[in-house]
């Protein structure tokens, strides 16, 4: 596999570490943050957060256009702290958490794949990672 480059996107998130931390990985919370736009949605997601488990979620458009599976296995997690995997096609992702008070960043970096250009990559990331701001500053625990 050529060597691809790494994609980083980040946010601020008005909330302590410990409630960002349970939003980002219990499949009930992933379900109702984890799409870049109002027309999709992520109807399935299954979580085994340790080093080895695996992740599997699916994102469709709500229109059910289309549709496609992300997942992965751990290979790094540090509760509160940060979360490395690699995903089915061999890319790597890494999110860190610097939690702070009530204020949280979150930096996700990740291998770009080689389908689609680097900047549309980004902006789906980003997109994907507001809309988990977004989820986490509005709803209570």
């Amino acid at each position: 596999m050529e060597t691809s480059k790494k994609v980083t996107v980040a946010t601020t998130v008005q909330a302590p570490v410990a409630k960002v931390w349970e939003y980002w990985t219990e499949p009930t919370h992933i379900k109702k943050w984890n799409s870049a736009s109002e027309d999709w949605h992520t109807p399935i997601a299954e979580n085994d957060l340790r080093v080895g488990g695996k992740f599997h979620s699916r994102m469709e458009a709500k229109d059910g256009s289309f549709g496609f599976d992300f997942g992965g296995t751990y290979d790094e997690v540090k509760l509160h702290e940060a979360i490395a995997y690699t995903l089915g096609d061999g890319r790597q992702v890494t999110i860190t958490f610097k939690g702070q008070d009530n204020v949280t960043e979150v930096i996700e970096s990740f291998d770009a794949e080689t389908e689609n250009p680097i900047e549309l990559q980004q902006q789906g990331w980003q997109a994907i990672l507001d809309n988990f701001k977004k989820y986490a500053e509005q709803t209570s625990i």
